[in-house]
């Protein structure tokens, strides 16, 4: 072939062969890249979230060899193993000896029974392929500016990682899109999902988030498949059970990283039966015993640990209502759960979020202008029978998250607000982008614009609104530090202080073990009565970690009216009357001054 040729084929190659499809991908890799790359520079923060913190704590003493054991010590922890524990050991009652705390299981690794085990696991992989330095960089450009501390290396990595996962959200995305839809659809929708704000926020918040939203669009490809395959003449039901299984499957382990998302298994059965075909039964029975032959073992575990299904986090509906407000539950050394067995407090604490959840959440729904297009695109005719069929799956699981989110909504909504692991909604961001963009060019279409130029400066405009609040993100450019009231360099100071076997209690106790590397339990709801509990029959305290989140508290209504044994009075006692309650243990404090809050030990350790 004569050079000519052979460039004019290169060409030809690079302009409609494979080579254009090489072009046009690494173009929209290195937008994505470019993208990750200024929001970085220009949107990043540390970890805000207690959850993250858990997570990535947990991660580090699974790396570590420790087991799935944990640092962050909730005293309704406590309570729950000692009461699993007590009936193997009758002849073991309160007093101030070891056997007690053991069984507690406080004086060896305590074992997590908070976290799902998916993602501490893969932040555990993480870790073993990547040990990142767990001390606080004071020195080099970039972890910190002029010897002040700007970014945690671990949780900048954490943070690519989840970046990684959002790059492949949006290309999931863009496959499930072209398949409902057709290309200009798949195409809009990617670059909405791209642009979405929320889901950037999400890839630096250290939460399952993202990978849970991988799962999730694995699994609805899955459906997709067994639903197209139902419709054939003559489907191949091989692959259509082997499609399901992996349907239970994906459901399974999106479980096993977000309890909550267990919910989704109904909505799974429920499609398959309806849209399987003539085996749908059988479908989704299979389906069914795939999830459960996954959950199982974890089960299992938690059973045979604290004789509870899910641990603490089967607790959570019973979190927020009024006979546990607020963090009161997984505070409580000794609570009261007769009125867990009522139906009166979960039937007001649904009633209550649910006009939370209709007023703000739905509203809010994948940002306001894709909200509105999208619940017009619910109604709205679709040419495609799959994605009309999707839409009763969407549905199925909206109603869902409505009810799970309603009744499992706890404190961690109201710590972190927008991205917190309770958000539920988010996970059909991709869904409510393509139903919207449907939507949008249906109605384009019906305008008859008189030119294609037209018609794309239409699809900018409603880029450029869905793109807006990340924009507006990246341009303000936020502080990297989520201070108040996290500040790792004092939280690492006062952790070296302490022995690895000694107890820390603190109101953010997720800080201490995430930045610390030390055991630390939550404060109790009282700072006389549950904490000389803990400090006499569970064991000893050695040091007390006050943060911002106390000490700033409400003068009136959190110090003057909390009670004279509240933590807000001891505050105000210690810190404006220098005066510490009688009989309290720690009563040494720094000479030097910490930034981000008040600390007392048993003897002076600087």
């Amino acid at each position: 072939m004569k050079i000519a040729e052979r460039i004019q084929a290169a060409i030809h190659m690079l302009e409609v062969g494979f080579g254009s499809r090489v072009v046009s991908a690494s173009v929209v890799i290195l937008t994505m890249v470019g993208l990750g790359v200024l929001y970085d520079t220009r949107a990043y923060h540390n970890f805000n979230s207690p959850e993250a913190m858990d997570a990535a704590q947990v991660a580090r003493n699974l790396a570590e060899g420790h087991g799935y054991t944990t640092d962050f010590i909730r005293p309704f922890s406590l309570f729950l193993l000692q009461k699993h524990n007590r009936p193997a050991h009758p002849e073991q009652t309160l007093s101030t000896n070891a056997p007690v705390a053991d069984l507690a299981q406080i004086n060896s690794p305590h074992p997590d029974l908070a976290n799902a085990p998916v993602y501490p696991v893969v932040l555990a992989g993480l870790f073993k392929l990547w040990t990142p330095p767990w001390q606080v960089d004071l020195r080099k450009p970039f972890w910190s500016e002029g010897g002040s501390f700007r970014r945690y290396q671990p949780e900048f990595g954490i943070a690519i990682f989840n970046q990684c996962l959002l790059i492949l959200v949006v290309v999931l995305t863009f496959f499930v899109a072209r398949k409902l839809f057709d290309p200009v659809a798949a195409w809009l929708t990617a670059a909405l999902v791209l642009g979405s704000d929320l889901l950037w926020k999400f890839s630096v918040s250290g939460q399952s988030t993202l990978l849970l939203m991988v799962i999730f669009l694995a699994l609805v490809w899955c459906l997709l498949r067994v639903e197209e395959l139902g419709h054939k003449l003559l489907p191949d039901m091989r692959q259509m059970f082997l499609l399901a299984l992996a349907a239970g499957f994906l459901a399974g382990l999106g479980m096993l990283t977000r309890y909550s998302f267990g919910w989704l298994i109904v909505p799974v059965i429920f499609y398959v039966a309806l849209f399987g075909g003539e085996r749908r039964a059988g479908l989704a029975v299979a389906a069914f015993l795939a999830f459960a032959l996954l959950v199982s073992p974890w089960v299992i575990r938690n059973l045979s640990v604290s004789g509870t299904l899910f641990g603490t986090a089967g607790y959570a509906a019973a979190e927020g209502t009024f006979a546990f407000p607020g963090t009161r539950l997984l505070r409580s050394l000794h609570p009261d759960l007769t009125s867990a067995y009522w139906i009166m407090p979960y039937e007001r604490k649904l009633m209550d979020n649910l006009r939370y959840i209709m007023q703000g959440d739905l509203l809010q729904l994948g940002g306001v202008w894709a909200g509105i297009l999208f619940f017009a695109g619910m109604l709205a005719g679709l040419p495609k029978p799959a994605a009309r069929r999707m839409r009763y799956f969407v549905l199925m699981c909206l109603t869902v998250f409505i009810v799970v989110g309603a009744l499992g909504r706890t404190q961690l909504t109201i710590i972190t607000p927008e991205t917190n692991s309770e958000n539920l909604f988010v996970l059909l961001t991709p869904f409510v982008a393509m139903f919207a963009v449907a939507f949008f060019l249906t109605m384009l279409e019906r305008m008859e614009l008189p030119s294609l130029e037209a018609r794309v400066g239409a699809a900018l405009v409603l880029a450029v609104l869905a793109w807006q609040p990340l924009i507006s993100t990246i341009a303000m450019k936020a502080p990297t530090v989520s201070y108040p009231p996290y500040y790792p360099p004092d939280v690492q100071k006062i952790s070296r202080w302490m022995r690895p076997d000694e107890l820390t209690m603190s109101d953010i106790p997720w800080a201490v073990a995430w930045y610390g590397d030390r055991p630390c339990t939550w404060t109790t709801i009282n700072s006389q009565y549950e904490f000389f509990q803990f400090n006499d029959y569970v064991k000893p305290i050695h040091a007390l970690y006050l943060s911002l989140n106390t000490l700033d508290g409400k003068l009136f209504t959190e110090c003057l009216q909390g009670g004279v044994d509240s933590w807000g009075n001891f505050v105000l006692k210690t810190v404006a009357a220098n005066q510490l309650p009688q009989g309290f243990p720690l009563k040494n404090f720094p000479l030097e001054t910490l930034l981000s809050g008040l600390y007392l030990t048993d003897r002076q350790r600087w």
